[in-house]
């Protein structure tokens, strides 16, 4: 068929429509049934024809048609005998179920509203060209579940939709389909499904400042997840990214409260590499010295001097106690408070072994403020984590932190100490020399 027979065929059914609809419209006033009838035989010609802006217009009349006179139910039927048909073109399908979805704000009943969601659903399964609108109709139906109390179901159909492959979705939408997600996976108490939702935001999408809204939103879901799992390092980090956004900078009180709980978690994570160069960073940043005692706290951390726990627990624990990270009716507080003084002890762990090479145990403890079997159970795990080098000698009582060397750093100490020498032994050649020289002119 010829570009101009179609043209032709699509312009006398435009003409034919023009001439019909109004008729049947009246029709459709006082027997909706009939008006129905003679839509579809119309439908069904345009469909066959292949004209794409005719059927579009006879679809969305019959669904427009149910909706004023009321019968959703007549729609469902219709939208899942349309969408059906043999040669149903695509984009016709598409207008229909968007303009379905355009109802949905106007059906008041529940019951009806979630069928009409149930119908949509179950035409647009499996059809990509519609998987955008199914997602904003689960989305609608989840909302309508959680409304109701049922959590569970609501996240299960959320998480069924893997929105990070449509590619008709724009990235807003689809960061806050994944949000949602997320957010329904924590209250109902899935924090190992949340946080693997969570990797599929990248969050280099968040350094636009137009999104500033949904990077708050997301640090806080991580950070929810992160206290649960008692991940403090990561805490520190997500209040990092939070620190770092421009609305709450230019709040006194919310930079002042984040950068709080960046100084409380920092303090709390186990030490490492990353841990010890991020705390040296913190401290740092030149609005810390706005507050004295997380000021001073972290110094405690950064400088090679023991800490005494009874004087930092009379010193700051007051303070320390009454913020919600070490709240005193909170079991999780009382255990980052506990957390706290494991990682003082550490701290003079590893500060007592730079000074040290070989000390009594009896000593050690002292300076630890432990028993003895504590003070070998915190050393044992810094030994096992790879922080410190340390041997106990028990019948001497003595701990020994000089790590043996091996052949090979033998040979390389003699070596470096032997080039060393040579290099020395030259220069002095060179300076003896040079006062020779001198001494010969004068003469």
């Amino acid at each position: 068929m010829s570009d101009g027979t179609i043209i032709k065929a699509e312009k006398d059914f435009t003409e034919q429509l023009d001439k019909e609809l109004p008729e049947i419209d009246g029709v459709l006033a006082t027997n909706l049934q009939g008006g129905l009838e003679r839509l579809l035989a119309l439908e069904k010609q345009t469909r066959q024809a292949s004209d794409l802006a005719s059927t579009e217009r006879l679809l969305l009349r019959i669904v427009r048609a149910c909706k004023e006179a009321g019968e959703y139910g007549v729609m469902t039927e219709q939208v899942q005998l349309l969408s059906k048909k043999h040669g149903q073109l695509k984009q016709a399908i598409t207008k229909m179920i968007q303009e379905v979805i355009g109802f949905l704000d106007d059906v008041t009943d529940l019951k009806t509203k979630i069928e009409v969601i149930d119908c949509v659903r179950t035409v647009t399964e499996g059809k990509i060209f519609v998987e955008v609108e199914r997602a904003r109709v689960t989305r609608t139906l989840a909302k309508i579940k959680e409304g109701q109390g049922d959590i569970a179901a609501a996240a299960d159909l959320m998480c069924d939709l893997q929105v990070e492959t449509y590619g008709s979705m724009n990235n807003r939408e689809k960061t806050e389909f994944i949000l949602e997600q997320i957010q329904l996976c924590v209250a109902r108490g899935d924090h190992t499904q949340a946080g693997i939702l969570s990797r599929k935001i990248s969050t280099s999408y968040f350094d636009d400042e137009a999104v500033e809204d949904l990077r708050l939103r997301y640090y806080e879901l991580m950070i929810v997840i992160a206290l649960y799992e008692d991940r403090y390092l990561d805490l520190c980090k997500h209040y990092r990214a939070v620190y770092a956004t421009k609305s709450v900078r230019e709040d006194d009180t919310k930079w002042k409260d984040v950068l709080k709980n960046i100084v409380y978690f920092i303090i709390l994570a186990p030490h490492d590499n990353e841990r010890s160069d991020l705390i040296h960073r913190i401290e740092a940043d030149s609005n810390l010295v706005q507050l004295a005692l997380e000021s001073e706290l972290i110094k405690c951390f950064t400088v090679d001097e023991l800490m005494r726990w009874p004087r930092i627990n009379e010193i700051y624990g007051a303070q320390l106690r009454s913020t919600p990270v070490f709240e005193v009716s909170n079991p999780k507080g009382e255990q980052r408070w506990d957390d706290l003084r494991k990682r003082v002890i550490e701290h003079n762990i590893r500060v007592i072994a730079k000074y040290y090479t070989r000390i009594q145990t009896a000593r050690l403890k002292t300076l630890l403020d432990l028993t003895e079997q504590e003070t070998e159970t915190y050393l044992s795990n810094l030994v096992t984590a790879g922080t410190i080098y340390a041997r106990i000698n028990r019948p001497q009582r003595i701990v020994s932190f000089a790590k043996p060397k091996d052949g090979n750093d033998v040979l390389n100490e003699w070596s470096s100490n032997v080039s060393s020498l040579l290099g020395l032994v030259e220069t002095l050649g060179h300076l003896i020399s040079k006062e020779d020289l001198v001494n010969a002119a004068k003469a």
